[in-house]
């Protein structure tokens, strides 16, 4: 059952890459990072609070919108655009559920300017000499939870993010390598079209 902890969830993590020991990228080189990416597509791999695997595409136009499209048999939708966030479930005949993204941790990373350098957003900033790892939190609002991303560098590249949530569940999604600079039109994250084209009211 699609829920919206799922939604949080499909907030997503990428397979680190082994690489030689290295020193923790730093917090303004990470934000420019994820401020230079205007569009991507990747696949990603879903790893549920329940331990449930999901697997689909991911498409991301910054700001503020994204779309997971789950395989089947899944075949759910998870969208964002204009502030706010849908859950379609694919066996359901009835409309999104809906909430503000900015009540996601996901609302840092789609921001039109990220600033993990920002007072109250970063909690714990470390690398295990492979990886560079960020959890971040809304600092107006950490009792939404936090979004922890993990960075390879050379090029720093996002490889995975975990959402916790408020209730302290965590959703973990594994993303393949992203490609950036693609054409995406705004269709395909609008809400109210998306669900006029399934026929939901």
């Amino acid at each position: 059952m699609l829920t919206r902890r799922r939604l949080l969830a499909a907030t997503a993590a990428f397979a680190a890459l082994p690489r030689a020991a290295a020193a923790k990228i730093p917090l303004a080189e990470l934000s420019a990072y994820l401020n230079a990416i205007e569009t991507a597509r990747g696949e990603f791999t879903q790893i549920n609070a329940d331990g449930t695997i999901s697997t689909g595409t991911i498409f991301i136009r910054r700001p503020g919108r994204v779309r997971f499209e789950y395989a089947p048999p899944d075949e759910s939708l998870v969208m964002a655009g204009g502030g706010q966030v849908a859950i379609f479930d694919g066996k359901s005949n009835t409309g999104p559920e809906q909430f503000p993204l900015r009540q996601t941790p996901l609302n840092l990373i789609l921001a039109r300017q990220v600033d993990l350098g920002r007072s109250g957003m970063v909690v714990a900033h470390a690398s295990d000499g492979t990886t560079t790892s960020v959890t971040a939190q809304d600092p107006e609002r950490p009792e939404i939870g936090t979004i922890r991303l993990v960075f390879t560098d050379d090029p720093v590249e996002l490889r995975q993010w975990v959402i916790t949530d408020e209730a302290g569940q965590e959703t973990t999604v594994v993303l393949g390598r992203l490609e950036t600079g693609v054409s995406l039109g705004s269709r395909m994250f609008n809400i109210v079209q998306e669900a006029q084209a399934r026929g939901l009211r």
